[in-house]
């Protein structure tokens, strides 16, 4: 009797751990999903060639923009987006980055549902960038 409950309770705890590695994976490949039905993710050598004719945004906290971001990048944290989206062109490329891609997706998915088709995400974020960087002159 002791040795049924001990492997029912391992079979619980079994099916437990494999929903939740089931609802890590649908999540992670929504995220995918997301990122490239809205998107293109580009590598750094892409990224900095097409810089200089797009909307580069940060979409990263202001304190970490104010640490350090790519030169010629615009400050503007996802929250902010999400309610000046207007303030950007639709007719113009935008660059998104943020720390990793997470930002960035979900950026891209909501310009994405509100007209914007040139949207590019750097690959690896901010955190891989190894190009030109600027930091605000007063910083923490």
């Amino acid at each position: 009797m002791v040795i049924a409950a001990i492997s029912s309770g391992a079979l619980i705890l079994d099916i437990i751990v494999i929903v939740l590695l089931l609802v890590w994976l649908g999540s992670y490949l929504w995220g995918r999903w997301r990122r490239n039905h809205y998107a293109t993710v580009i590598d750094e050598e892409a990224f900095q060639k097409g810089i200089h004719k797009a909307q580069v945004i940060d979409l990263r906290p202001k304190n970490q923009f104010d640490r350090g971001h790519i030169l010629g990048a615009r400050s503007m944290p996802l929250a902010f987006l999400l309610q000046q989206y207007d303030d950007l062109r639709p007719d113009l490329p935008v660059y998104l980055y943020d720390e990793g891609m997470t930002l960035s997706t979900q950026a891209a998915a909501f310009l994405g549902k509100h007209g914007f088709d040139n949207l590019y995400i750097l690959q690896g974020g901010y955190s891989k960038w190894t190009g030109k960087t600027k930091k605000a002159k007063y910083s923490d």
